[in-house]
């Protein structure tokens, strides 16, 4: 071979191996995302949350961080800001709730349940209902009232803080320096003696309503029974609720002519839409289905709107 062939040969094999790999033209595809079961624009509708801290009776925290306050509560009075706040974390606190954005940027909060958060907390006098016209909230407010529940009792009596006391101790005020008044002077009388006067205990108030609680079914595990609740008193009853306690368990599964709610052994029926009046001398029957594991003896004791009734 001549040398200049090999020249030439030599020149294709040294740009052979010095030249690059060919340049690609840029992609046009757009990048891939890996796909999401949650919904960035509705990331609060219909979803589980679980509730990490409690801040106050009507705001919590999410387990995302996220901070949201219950629609339709008003703040809790001072006198009743501990009490609110026990009740949400007992009811609240690490469990699963579902919520749902509103108009003014808080939102509802329901239990996993399906129990609203807002109503149990009106109805057990927790919280007052705020910037509502009408409907469940302002009915469950009423019936707290009437039960002196919660705020609607002792200390706060419904206002935003607990009344002063009605008598005073005597003792100066805090600063200032107590002024001993003279000594009256000694006046010696001389009364003849008396003798000791006759009193008789008085009579207790008398009963404004008169309960009769009957069995009118039983079957293992299970039981119903009926309630007649009458009007003794000379006025109207408008709105009410009649509250017992079970000794032996029993719990109640569903009733009719009344709405049924129940901790541990107390049970509160409240009026139906249609039945919130009873007039004196009327009466009012409500119905209920339960659920019973050893023995089934009748309540003791009935009130109605937080005053003892008589068991008929």
């Amino acid at each position: 071979m001549s040398r200049k062939l090999w020249l030439v040969v030599l020149v294709l094999l040294t740009g052979a191996c010095t030249a690059g790999p060919p340049s690609t033209a840029p992609s046009t595809r757009t990048p891939w995302k890996p796909p999401t079961l949650i919904n960035e624009e509705a990331r609060y509708e219909g979803v589980l949350h679980f509730v990490r801290d409690v801040i106050d009776g009507r705001t919590v925290e999410l387990a995302d961080g996220t901070k949201a306050r219950i629609a339709q509560l008003a703040a809790p009075p001072p006198c009743w800001a501990d009490g609110a706040l026990s009740f949400a974390r007992t009811t609240l606190l690490a469990s699963a709730v579902r919520i749902s954005p509103v108009v003014s940027g808080d939102v509802n909060l329901v239990l996993e349940d399906g129990t609203d958060y807002a109503l149990l907390a009106v109805r057990q006098g927790v919280l007052r209902a705020e910037g509502v016209d009408g409907g469940a909230l302002l009915s469950a407010e009423s019936e707290a009232a009437g039960a002196d529940r919660g705020l609607w009792g002792p200390p706060c009596e419904g206002l935003d803080a607990a009344p002063p006391p009605a008598a005073t101790t005597g003792l100066p005020a805090p600063g200032t320096t107590a002024v001993r008044p003279p000594p009256a002077p000694a006046i010696t009388t001389t009364t003849p003696p008396r003798a000791a006067p006759t009193t008789t205990p008085p009579k207790p108030p008398a009963r404004t309503c008169a309960v009769a609680y009957r069995i009118s079914g039983q079957w293992p595990g299970g039981f119903q029974a009926n309630v007649s609740v009458r009007n003794t008193g000379s006025t109207s009853v408008n709105g009410w609720t009649l509250r017992w306690s079970f000794a032996n368990g029993q719990t109640v599964t569903d009733m009719w002519n009344a709405r049924a709610r129940q901790s541990g052994a107390t049970v509160d029926a409240a009026n139906a839409d249609y039945n919130p009046q009873i007039q004196p001398g009327g009466s009012v029957s409500i119905g209920f289905n339960g659920t019973v594991r050893a023995g089934n003896s009748a309540p003791g004791a009935f009130t109605l709107n937080g005053q003892s009734c008589s068991v008929e």
